[in-house]
């Protein structure tokens, strides 16, 4: 019996298709003691985990000089939207590559809107 047959996920209306590559904006709920805020956090999308109520995606970005990577479930209602900034054109499902790269060598080229045809 697996996992998925017993909780019923309904997947978050507020997340668009992503792709490894987007810069992305998400917005996030944050539970401090009886508080509830909602944090920002942007960055490039270097890993999506599909695959029922365990899918999820992370987002990296370089904050004051230090690599900052966060993950988030993409059925979670802590995340309250996701905006796509940019799609990024990348050939590889996985970008830990850009752990190893710095500023300028670790930008991504934007993928190009298709050309209507007259």
């Amino acid at each position: 019996m697996s996992v998925t047959s017993l909780i019923e996920v309904k997947p978050n209306p507020n997340i668009p298709a992503l792709a490894p590559g987007d810069t992305v904006k998400v917005s996030a709920k944050i539970v401090e003691g009886d508080r509830e805020r909602t944090q920002l956090f942007q960055g490039v999308v270097i890993k999506v985990r599909r695959g029922g109520a365990g899918a999820s995606f992370t987002v990296r970005r370089v904050a004051y000089g230090i690599g900052v990577e966060r993950t988030f479930p993409l059925y979670s209602p802590l995340v309250e939207k996701v905006e796509v900034v940019r799609h990024g054109k990348v050939r590889r499902a996985k970008l830990y590559y850009l752990r190893g790269l710095s500023a300028k060598a670790s930008r991504i080229k934007e993928k190009r809107a298709a050309r209507e045809k007259k």
